[in-house]
């Protein structure tokens, strides 16, 4: 119901709304006290954005604002956590507390739409991509890297005495001579190997495969996939670029999400639409662009933290 008041707040606020969207607004509207209290929740976020409007830079402002209070809410516990209303519901996706706060005093880490590059003690040379965090660990016996929260793409230096060992909430991976990513997402661990091998150990029944370069897996606590062919693509962010070679409309907006903060959706009658090309993911609004100017879509910002992908209207249309 939060998504369809501020559906209807957005259609309703661009000006082009006819006497029909006016009188099915309205009925939809009366239809449940629900929706009443819904379209008040959004009125008043959206109010306290209003100032945003006469700013140079809205965007910048409503991040820098986002940011701030991102913050404030961490620092502040489960409570605010739980009363961050519409805002938190459609851009933050706040993972569970204990590993946020994990993330917030990770050794490493990113914000949204932030990446690193950063090389350790050893030599190994690490990329961290967006809302990402990580804890090393040296020993005299073993080389540790933690993924907490994200993505990291690792190119592991040689060592003769110490074993690389990258691990996640669903198993161990060790490392041979080997350059790899490491994602968690769905509540799984994605790895796709590009150099050398990686043997995988579940951490619930202590399961292990290897996998060679080229392959890819999913795995969580207790089964690991079957292996696949790696996409050469999931390598391109560390170029900042996301690679789009014959997806859908729907996959480039599910990664889009990842790199900014608010609500992007995309309308189902064009979530299909096939997508080709590279595009600067640290710059999602001018990916939108670039998207607007290829496919007969366009791009519906009624409000800085809420954008939806809409079908091109025809020229005939009103």
């Amino acid at each position: 119901m939060l998504q369809q008041a501020a559906e209807w707040y957005a259609r309703l606020r661009d000006g082009k709304a006819s006497i029909q969207d006016q009188a099915a607004w309205q009925k939809w509207l009366q239809a449940a006290d629900e929706h009443q209290a819904a379209w008040r929740h959004v009125e008043e976020i959206s109010r306290g954005f209003e100032p945003l409007r006469d700013m140079p830079d809205p965007r910048l402002a409503a991040n820098e604002l986002c940011a701030a209070n991102d913050r404030r809410r961490t620092l502040a516990g489960v409570a605010t956590l739980a009363g961050s209303g519409l805002l938190g519901w459609l851009g933050w996706r706040e993972a569970p507390l204990p590993a946020s706060l994990m993330a917030w005093t990770a050794d490493y880490r990113t914000a949204i739409g932030e990446q690193r590059d950063i090389t350790l003690a050893d030599g190994t040379r690490l990329w961290l991509n967006t809302a990402t965090a990580i804890d090393v660990r040296f020993t005299p016996r073993e080389r540790r890297v933690a993924l907490v929260a994200g993505e990291i793409f690792i190119d592991t230096a040689e060592d003769g005495l110490r074993p690389f060992m990258a691990e996640t909430p669903h198993g161990r991976m060790r490392a041979l001579g080997t350059r790899f990513d490491v994602r968690l997402e769905d509540g799984e661990t994605r790895l796709a190997v590009y150099e050398g091998t990686v043997e995988i150990r579940t951490s619930a029944n202590g399961g292990t495969e290897i996998i060679p370069a080229g392959q890819q897996v999913r795995f969580t606590t207790n089964r690991i996939t079957p292996p696949e062919t790696t996409d050469i693509a999931r390598e391109a962010w560390t170029r900042g670029t996301l690679a789009a070679a014959d997806i859908t409309l729907r996959e480039v907006v599910h990664e889009l999400r990842r790199y900014r903060r608010g609500h992007l959706g995309v309308a189902d009658e064009i979530a299909g639409l096939k997508v080709y090309g590279n595009f600067p993911i640290h710059d999602t609004d001018r990916v939108l662009r670039m998207l607007a100017s290829a496919l007969p879509i366009r791009i519906e910002q009624p409000l800085p933290w809420w954008t939806s992908i809409e079908p091109a209207r025809h020229p005939d249309a009103h």
